[in-house]
């Protein structure tokens, strides 16, 4: 095996593995810093072992000890994004196959990206302060010092100081609480992770948090004002977990518990062991809810249980995970909803390669990440690509249950280990030995290292699309003495699938003149779907008609919640619009400081404010 190389961490990857962490943090909402100590059991893999580097990002360093003893360190030159590396001496020397215990006594920084920090107005309760964390791609560095790479997995216990009105809790099984012995108005909760994982799967959230339990292994938390409705929303939970271990093998973590998130949280959902992160857009969602827990439902086994090894090869956790998800939208629902999410998924990866540029590297699906920003890359490539190859893969194997053979034994194979596409590849050809003539004909360089679109299109089912296309194309041909004709039970028929995908088609077309716009909303109401899919999609395409009534609407969902796919491309179609751009950027200035770190940088660059 050649030496991994990954391009976003600085850290000593083929001198030493990390195996364990342990953590202690005191949370300052004063300060909105975490003062830390972490303990790093580090596995020696060479000879004359005397120095590591860890990565950090905007941390302060007070001390690094090395098996008690206190060592020299330095932090190097400052990163664009990539931080600074950590530089440890060590006075003694190592031997292969040794362990060392490195402890780090630090403080993050209040702009650590890592960290979100919540006043109590941004809360629903308003009462209380919020913390929570996001550490993929390579954020974790900003609230650990370690080896910030997938390509290593540790176990870790940690301990959480916080005042003692709110609840802290991490991705890991909770393991008791106390009060704080150095401070009687603050509150000490235990954690502990038994299964090794990447670093940008450790999650803090410090929070005014109840919970309710939903299932054997499921509870679900939230502020006060959530929890309820929260609980109601997820009820299937259990039935899902147990829809995929029938698909993929026994759950290995123990709990799935469920963290609905205030409305800041950049992403539909974050995959942490034991506690999934869940934005609050998708409650009232109807069944797009239900996409957005299976997906990370199914990250248990293709991400955390099985992980890309560096983040160039991001697309084995998204991919098999989309497929994943589809497979269990199939076994709960049926084979025709994972046909029209395959049609679904092939429109977002055509957005997001009009988006890149179709002669843009980032399209690929094993992208070249040096000196890119993992945030900057992120889009949904890796997610539809990759499903569109497991899908295309699929059907030149035998069908979905021959394929998800080779899925499920792929899991077996590297679970608690990370892995690269060639890795993957090469036991594809293993599993399917007696086919390997059709594999050879697969274009292998196209999918995998061509920008743009994949070389194939899949055919998908289009019984549930239908419906959608043709309800569209009336639309778009309708002439001003057409628009009587339109009714509301146009859209009774369709389902909520249905309803997203017939808004996202008229994303695709010309923009609809105004009149077709005002008639559509006096028939079907869409101003008042609580959906955020079907409402997102409805207010750009009124923006893009130039409905000046709908720039505010736009602009208020944009404000409202800070989830990145919403967020980004509702500002960038107000500021496309030239009459009102002053405006996308006056109201993006003003509400800033409520968006998340990573979403208010890509924002800003969307909007051409320089310098960010």
């Amino acid at each position: 095996m050649a030496p991994v190389k990954d391009p976003s961490s600085f850290s000593s990857l083929s001198k030493c593995a990390t195996k364990h962490l342990n953590l202690t943090y005191h949370v300052d909402f004063d300060r909105r810093v975490l003062k830390g100590k972490v303990a790093l059991t580090v596995e020696v893999l060479e000879d004359k072992f005397s120095s590591l580097t860890l990565d950090s990002k905007n941390l302060t360093i007070f001390k690094v000890c090395a098996n008690g003893q206190a060592v020299k360190f330095s932090l190097g030159a400052q990163h664009r994004f990539k931080g600074s590396p950590l530089e440890i001496t060590l006075p003694f020397e190592l031997s292969r196959g040794q362990h060392v215990i490195v402890e780090i006594d630090y403080e993050t920084s209040p702009s650590a990206t890592a960290l979100q920090w919540l006043t109590p107005a941004q809360t629903a309760g308003k009462a209380h302060p919020y913390l929570f964390s996001q550490c993929q791609a390579i954020h974790c560095r900003t609230m650990v010092p370690c080896q910030d790479t997938p390509s290593i997995k540790h176990t870790y216990y940690a301990q959480v100081s916080v005042p003692k009105e709110l609840v802290a809790l991490m991705s890991a099984l909770r393991d008791g609480q106390e009060a704080d012995p150095s401070d009687n108005t603050r509150i000490i909760y235990r954690f502990r992770q038994p299964v090794p994982m990447p670093s940008y799967l450790i999650a803090i959230v410090v929070g005014a948090l109840e919970s309710r339990e939903i299932g054997p292994r499921t509870k679900v938390w939230s502020e006060k004002e959530f929890v309820d409705q929260a609980a109601f929303e997820f009820s299937e939970t259990e039935t899902m977990l147990k829809t995929a271990e029938s698909l993929a093998g026994p759950y290995v973590w123990g709990q799935y518990d469920v963290l609905v998130l205030p409305p800041s949280f950049p992403y539909g959902g974050m995959e942490n062991p034991c506690l999934t992160f869940i934005t609050p857009t998708v409650l009232a969602g109807d069944r797009s809810l239900a996409g957005v827990i299976a997906h990370e439902i199914s990250h248990s086994w293709t991400g955390n249980l099985v992980t890309n090894k560096t983040w160039e090869h991001f697309w084995l956790n998204e991919g098999h995970t989309v497929y994943l998800e589809r497979m269990i939208a199939r076994c709960m629902e049926t084979e025709q909803l994972r046909q029209f999410k395959g049609i679904g998924g092939w429109k977002e990866l055509q957005e997001s390669v009009n988006h890149f540029g179709a002669n843009s590297g980032l399209t690929n699906l094993v992208p070249n990440l040096d000196e890119v920003d993992t945030d900057e890359a992120f889009s949904s490539v890796p997610y539809e690509k990759g499903y569109a190859l497991l899908y295309h893969l699929e059907e030149l194997m035998g069908g979905p249950e021959v394929f998800m053979g080779f899925v499920k034994s792929y899991i077996q194979l590297f679970a608690y280990s990370s892995v690269t596409t060639e890795e993957w590849k090469s036991y594809l050809f293993t599993y399917f030995k007696d086919k390997v003539d059709i594999l050879n004909k697969v274009d292998w360089n196209g999918w995998m290292h061509t920008p743009g679109m994949p070389p194939v299109k899949p055919k998908y089912d289009t019984t549930m699309a239908d419906a959608c296309t043709s309800l569209c194309q009336r639309w778009v041909k309708a002439k001003e003495g057409d628009l009587s004709t339109f009714t509301e039970a146009d859209v009774k028929k369709l389902n909520s699938h249905q309803l997203i995908e017939f808004v996202a088609l008229l994303l695709q077309e010309e923009p609809l003149p105004l009149t077709h716009l005002k008639r559509m909303q006096e028939v079907y109401r869409l101003n008042d779907v609580k959906n955020a899919e079907v409402r997102f999609r409805w207010l750009r395409v009124c923006v893009r008609g130039r409905w000046e009534e709908s720039v505010t609407l736009a602009l208020n969902m944009a404000t409202d919640q800070g989830r990145m796919k919403f967020t980004r491309p509702l500002f960038k179609e107000v500021y496309n619009f030239p009459k009102y751009s002053e405006k996308a950027v006056k109201a993006f200035k003003e509400h800033r400081g409520a968006l998340h770190p990573v979403t208010a940088m890509l924002v800003a660059k969307d909007l051409k404010i320089d310098g960010n």
